[in-house]
């Protein structure tokens, strides 16, 4: 399971883990056919060769891998007629991923998306020391992104940036998949804040250490904080590692905000920190509608059973894929509180190909039910306590959401514990 590439891809801060890539499928169409597109005088024959290979390999990966057989009634003959024209005549990268989004977006799947090679040589370095801006940006309507979060200590928070501003331009022009930053250039953006008023802010990039993809906070008395960016290799052995550390009396406070998703292997090796083994958990469907049951095998680094630990997950409406399917098997099974915002409900189980110019597809390759029979792909996981967190609360540093999980966790203590009455001095 991987990041939603068209619609909500960390454009600076890419935090999405790709499972193994499934085998490149060749284009059927040949060489000869592109070569008859008639297309503007600018674009050159390599480019349209190009343009229509890579239609070709996402257009056939489609038709011949995607979950749904039938893909959800489209005909896909009738869909390549009107779209691969488009992506034949695109002059520059943006334009092409333009086309194969809006043919992808008829799937109807946030889990279906094209990226291009500029995009996943950002992804391949998300875990790099390498220049950045600091800010990690949401598609909000078109070319249109909103801030989701500033990083502290980044030329973005030093030039004022702020969470819920929507950027329109950099230089003058849209965000697109062909954008790089670089170390010392300076950048003009154009934002509108929240009242809608323009903001004009430079901001010059520098080189930062990566954001890690685990962290752990025990700052507070009582309870751990352990921050996820994303179910990348490794999870499940450097949680066990982390909760080895705690006393059972410690509560967990597991923080999936913002969290896209990442391998399945590894979000199997967290549940097993605190469900027991082969404990059944979800339903994998495929292609040819054969189920498969998915229970919990051990992987929680050297923990030979559960924690007993009372656990609450934070998840928000960018929480994707394995970090839905994580907090609902917990959810269900009654292991642990989910507090915050709905999830995004983008579950289906899928998988990256490379594309010929060195982009990547990600589709859909399988579906997925809970243990409870519920289907959450569109649905999402409903929080037992429902905490909206505002921009506003952002700047100011405030976590209303994780204050609402510490005190859930210290009233479920409060609870437990149990009252010996005195004993009286008569009867003695």
């Amino acid at each position: 399971m991987v990041l939603p590439a068209r619609r909500a891809f960390l454009a600076l801060i890419a935090v999405s883990v790709l499972l193994p890539a499934a085998a490149f499928a060749p284009s059927t169409v040949s060489a000869e056919a592109v070569e008859t597109i008639e297309a503007p005088a600018i674009l050159t024959r390599d480019r349209a060769r190009m343009n229509g290979r890579v239609f070709d390999t996402v257009w056939n990966l489609v038709r011949r891998q995607y979950y749904d057989p039938d893909l959800h009634g489209l005909d896909w003959n009738a869909v390549r007629e009107t779209w691969r024209p488009q992506a034949i005549a695109a002059d520059d990268d943006r334009d092409l991923y333009r086309a194969l989004s809006g043919m992808l977006d008829l799937l109807d799947d946030d889990h279906a998306g094209a990226i291009s090679a500029a995009v996943a040589r950002r992804q391949d370095q998300q875990r790099t020391r390498r220049a950045v801006m600091g800010v990690s940006l949401a598609r909000q309507d078109g070319d249109q992104w909103r801030i989701e979060n500033v990083r502290v200590g980044s030329p973005a928070a030093e030039a004022g940036l702020q969470p819920g501003w929507v950027l329109q331009t950099i230089d003058g022009q849209s965000w697109g998949v062909d954008f790089d930053v670089e170390e010392g250039r300076a950048l003009q953006l154009d934002l509108t804040d929240e009242a809608g008023a323009l903001q004009r802010v430079s901001v010059t990039p520098r080189v930062m250490d990566p954001i890690p993809a685990f962290s752990v906070d025990a700052s507070r008395p009582g309870v751990v904080v352990l921050r996820i960016e994303g179910f990348e290799s490794g999870l499940g052995r450097w949680l066990g590692q982390r909760l080895a550390e705690v006393s059972p009396e410690t509560d967990v406070v597991i923080d999936l905000r913002g969290n896209p998703g990442g391998l399945l292997l590894e979000a199997d090796a967290a549940l097993s920190c605190f469900l027991p083994a082969r404990q059944e958990w979800a339903t994998r469907v495929s292609r040819s509608g054969r189920p498969v049951t998915l229970s919990i095998m051990p992987g929680c680094g050297s923990l030979t059973r559960p924690v007993t630990n009372d656990v609450a997950l934070l998840v928000d409406g960018s929480s994707r894929s394995a970090a839905e399917l994580t907090p609902a098997a917990l959810q269900e099974s009654g292991r642990a509180l989910v507090i915050g915002e709905h999830t995004a409900g983008a579950v289906l189980i899928s998988q990256d190909s490379p594309l010929p110019d060195g982009g990547r597809l990600t589709l859909s390759r399988a579906d997925y039910i809970t243990a409870g029979g519920v289907r959450l792909e569109k649905r999402g996981v409903e929080p037992d306590i429902v905490v909206v967190r505002t921009a506003e609360e952002r700047r100011a540093g405030l976590d209303p959401a994780l204050d609402a999980a510490i005190a859930a966790l210290a009233r479920q203590d409060t609870a437990r514990v149990t009252v010996v009455p005195a004993i009286s001095s008569e009867g003695l």
